[in-house]
């Protein structure tokens, strides 16, 4: 996780957001388990109800379960449940917004489907 914060959003919030960044990317999968609240705390020189709030939210979204004197884990099915709501969220509140850039700028579909093949070419050449 990265350790810099944001002052502009709860710290909280933030560890939140990071948890479910690294759900999406695969870096946590159904049944991991969470890094412990003490360790969070101790690393980032968080209190250790900072962390607590922000893995509760994932609790409350039916994202992560506590399992009593164990930890907190992944549920199955997080990954997907989040790629659900994050791609709606998307095609709701970000689409219209590069639509209106795409109309703006005058981009036909075949200059963005250009564009889109060069940028994977050019991935593929530094990977």
């Amino acid at each position: 996780m990265d350790p810099k914060w944001d002052e502009d959003q709860p710290i909280y919030r933030q560890l939140r957001d990071r948890v479910v960044a690294m759900i999406l990317e695969g870096v946590l999968g159904d049944g991991d388990a969470l890094p412990s609240v003490r360790n969070v705390a101790a690393e980032y020189r968080l209190n250790p109800l900072t962390v607590l709030k922000g893995y509760q939210e994932l609790v409350d979204e039916g994202l992560v379960e506590k399992k009593r004197g164990r930890g907190m884990f992944v549920n199955d099915g997080a990954r997907t449940k989040l790629l659900k709501a994050e791609r709606q969220r998307f095609l709701d509140k970000e689409w219209p917004k590069v639509r209106a850039t795409i109309d703006r700028l005058g981009l036909d579909e075949t200059e963005l489907l250009r564009a889109k093949k060069s940028n994977k070419d050019a991935g593929e050449e530094n990977d």
